[in-house]
């Protein structure tokens, strides 16, 4: 399935309102992570990173690659979803989950 053009632009203004929604709420790190904590084999990094951490490190980076070459999205995601469990308490992350399942929206 090749996505419609416009995918491509709703998809680079959620990472843009994603990642100012993390630096805003306090999720943005400066600090990179260790080269070892790349290296993981469980779903969104969980057996070496904080969900945040992937979201940053790697989802971000992620969909800036497929955004850049006009590549292929997934035929779904569920980054919301997994935002909905792993933030379920706190409160200063509702505005990232919003987002992120807004992204998880655009390819429904």
């Amino acid at each position: 399935m090749t996505p419609d053009r416009d995918i491509y632009q709703r998809a680079a203004e959620m990472i843009l309102a994603i990642e100012a929604e993390m630096q805003r709420s306090g999720y943005w790190s400066d600090d990179p992570l260790p080269e070892e904590d790349y290296v993981f084999s469980r779903a969104f990094g969980m057996d070496t990173m904080a969900f945040s951490q992937w979201v940053q490190f790697i989802f971000i980076p992620r969909v800036r690659g497929i955004i850049r070459e006009r590549g292929d999205f997934p035929a779904r995601s569920m980054v919301g979803a997994q935002a909905a469990r792993e933030f379920d308490a706190d409160s200063r992350a509702s505005g990232l989950v919003a987002l992120l399942s807004e992204f998880d929206a655009l390819f429904k």
